[in-house]
């Protein structure tokens, strides 16, 4: 049995959910987000990308871009309904289904051939079934794996159907820039340009022990592979988020250590508390901070310990802040957790500080689970002046 795999992804969803829900919007320029002064851009119709309008946009720059477009707040709650609808749909379709994100998935279609009588057929039912149940176009690319898949949905949106079959691997992405690799940043690219190299056969083309030099070893046999259509990689049905965080987006610039500390604080019960719901614990901590002009700074730290503890996440970003330059102006700061522990790898042999702690935070997620996440904050977060002394 050949394998296939499908990467489905929902055409601008936000937008296109609130043109479904009001037809008036239709085929008009609709940017979703960034409706407040500070505000970001979440999605954008194709309508608004006509005029350079693209997600994480500032919304005073999707504005002056697109002055007649209609700008709509975010309704997560009705996104997630549709979202639920058609993951649903994916579920009738295959077994094997690896959610990316709230509008996109991969779909390991192996053998529905002999149920849809042919991959194509698959595919088009399976859109055909999405636009007739939420009025949504999605774009889907089938491949014999993974990254190919991704690829292929790219390749003719909106609204587009790509299959790249067996034996066509390497000549479907040949002439496609280095970026279209994963992981090709812009300093691998850069190097990359530097070795001659601008399209995905000039890999091929080259010597794989000057791409082990310029790369290292474990890099340039990961875009080796890449180059040929690779990709072992199984759909993962019982798919695991790799990190856990929250960002918090200010109306005003903060600044100063109290105040941005304070922020974390803040971040640290969110993210501490989010890890103890899914019964996971962090190992690896990251910070970002964003000023305002945009220019985004990050920190990571790997713990010697994994951690769900809102104290331990609070003192590593106190930590890895001090490593930033003096930064005015703050816009936007973000906490995450990742690097996950598994249960089975816990430290069965924690000391009574710990136990205690353990407990403490038990006690305030009963509490945040029973009454609301925001029944119970540090004292500090309600008064300034007071000084945090529960941990």
């Amino acid at each position: 049995m050949k394998r296939y795999i499908m990467h489905v992804d929902m055409d601008a969803f936000f937008a296109s959910v609130e043109q479904v829900d009001n037809p008036e919007l239709r085929g008009k320029p609709v940017i979703v987000g960034g409706d407040k002064a500070r505000g970001v851009v979440c999605t954008a119709s194709y309508e608004a990308r006509k005029y350079g309008v693209h997600s994480a946009m500032p919304g005073i720059q999707a504005k002056r871009l697109c002055p007649q477009g209609i700008f709509l707040p975010v309704r997560h709650e009705r996104y997630k309904q549709v979202s639920a609808e058609i993951f649903t749909i994916f579920a009738e379709f295959s077994p094997k289904v690896e959610p990316l994100s709230i509008d996109e998935a991969f779909l390991d279609i192996s053998g529905m051939d002999k149920i849809y009588k042919s991959i194509n057929s698959c595919a088009r039912q399976l859109k055909e079934r999405i636009l007739l149940q939420t009025g949504i176009h999605a774009s889907i690319g089938v491949a014999p794996n993974k990254f190919l898949a991704k690829i292929a949905s790219d390749l003719k949106k909106p609204d587009g159907l790509v299959i790249i079959r067996h034996g066509q691997e390497q000549s479907s992405i040949a002439q496609l820039p280095l970026g279209k690799l994963w992981g090709v940043g812009q300093k691998t690219a850069l190097k990359l340009h530097n070795m001659g190299y601008r399209q995905v056969k000039d890999i091929l083309q080259g010597n794989i022990n000057s791409l082990k030099n310029a790369l290292g070893e474990k890099t340039a046999v990961h875009l080796w592979q890449l180059a040929q259509g690779i990709d072992e990689r199984e759909v993962e049905s019982s798919h695991i988020a790799k990190s856990i965080g929250n960002e918090e987006t200010y109306a005003e610039d903060i600044s100063g250590e109290e105040i941005v500390m304070e922020k974390f604080l803040h971040l640290a019960e969110k993210v501490g508390w989010r890890l103890r719901q899914k019964q996971i614990k962090a190992r690896t901590i990251s910070i970002k901070a964003r000023t305002d002009d945009f220019t985004t700074y990050t920190r990571s730290i790997t713990l010697p310990e994994s951690t769900d503890f809102d104290s331990v996440l609070y003192k590593t970003a106190q930590t890895l802040f001090k490593q930033l330059p003096v930064l005015n102006k703050i816009r936007l700061l973000g906490l995450t957790g990742s690097n996950f522990t598994e249960p089975a790898e816990m430290s069965l042999f924690n000391d009574v500080s710990k136990i205690k702690q353990e407990k403490l935070y038990k006690a305030i997620d009963s509490l945040k689970n029973k009454f609301g996440e925001n029944i119970i904050t540090k004292a500090k977060l309600i008064n300034r002046q007071k000084k945090d002394d529960y941990s």
